[in-house]
């Protein structure tokens, strides 16, 4: 079976199913994987030299585990039968993907918000942030919403694709992974600071050119949902490395410009005030309007996304 049309088929599947949650998902077995190893690699008064080689041996098995698990399941599932690989193959594909899980959770945020729940919002809201959601007003609401869509478009949607594309399936787990190691241990507190070095940095050059491609698709599809292409790549350009993640900034500051709104500022992370340089400074703060047009254009990256991937499978054939 060609791959473009797992490609196109994991696609299509996934903003038709979504992520249910009784679905074992791979993710999942990735992430208690990660906490297995942790619990075997760390110990107690490692010196931050230890640290740092334990975190480095935790996330180069990860990853090459995910890449060959994907790798050996599917030859098997295709030497077995033709039709059987298809579908294990389109399913693992689906499950690297998240255009209707990002589309229906932001969405239902800001269905709160034009109600006029900012309580049920806000709940909402803590499903698909990290920082702290009990006291955001509808403009700190809004502006979460799209910092997140803007985010993970390219770490849900644009990267997979892109690494499917490039690599078939199981690269594109491979950088599930690498997303999931990254998001586990691949912080800059007291408890991670080395041993989640390697993870968060490899998830740095794993994130590089998706994010800029997801920033320039982010510029593109401003033409279509009536924002402003031109203030996009000025604002892109402008502030894309401000941000504290040389990736997170490029697709943010792309929609700031491209929405005309003001991003970026201090949220709280468990009762923790971190302050952050603003995407579009000149701008407005936004609210629930730009919140769903920054939905919108999200959708359109995805679409636009697909059709690329489609085009870079059939280049490599």
């Amino acid at each position: 079976m060609s791959r473009r049309r797992v490609l196109a088929a994991a696609y299509l599947f996934d903003w038709a199913a979504g992520d249910p949650e009784w679905f074992p998902h791979p993710v999942r077995l990735i992430g208690k994987g990660i906490e297995r190893g942790e619990r075997i690699l760390r110990s107690p008064g490692q010196t931050p030299a230890a640290e740092l080689a334990a975190g480095g041996m935790l996330t180069f098995g990860i990853v090459v585990a995910a890449y060959l698990a994907t790798a050996k399941t599917l030859a098997l599932a295709h030497k077995r039968d033709r039709r059987l690989g298809f579908v294990v193959e389109m399913l693992l594909a689906w499950t690297c993907l998240a255009s209707r899980s990002l589309h229906k959770e932001a969405s239902a945020v800001v269905d709160a918000m034009e109600e006029g729940d900012n309580i049920l919002a806000r709940q909402r809201l803590a499903r698909i942030v990290g920082r702290d959601t009990q006291a955001l007003d509808q403009h700190e609401i809004s502006r979460a919403v799209i910092e997140t869509v803007a985010e993970s478009s390219s770490d849900g949607v644009v990267a997979p694709l892109f690494y499917m594309a490039i690599g078939g399936v199981p690269l594109a787990m491979a950088y599930k992974a690498i997303n999931t190691l990254d998001s586990m241990i691949g912080h800059a507190d007291d408890r991670y600071f080395y041993f989640g070095k390697i993870a968060a940095r490899l998830d740095d050059v794993a994130n590089f050119l998706p994010s800029r491609l997801t920033a320039l698709g982010i510029a593109a599809a401003a033409v279509i949902e009536d924002a402003s292409p031109a203030a996009a790549l000025e604002t892109w350009w402008r502030d894309g490395m401000k941000h504290k993640s040389p990736n997170a900034g490029q697709p943010e500051s792309a929609m700031a410009g491209a929405l005309h709104v003001r991003l970026g500022g201090k949220n709280y992370y468990a009762g923790e005030p971190m302050a952050a340089f603003l995407l579009g400074a000149d701008f407005p703060p936004p609210n629930a309007l730009k919140a769903r047009q920054a939905i919108r254009i999200v959708a359109v990256v995805s679409a636009v996304g697909a059709v690329v991937a489609l085009l870079l499978r059939r280049g490599r054939r």
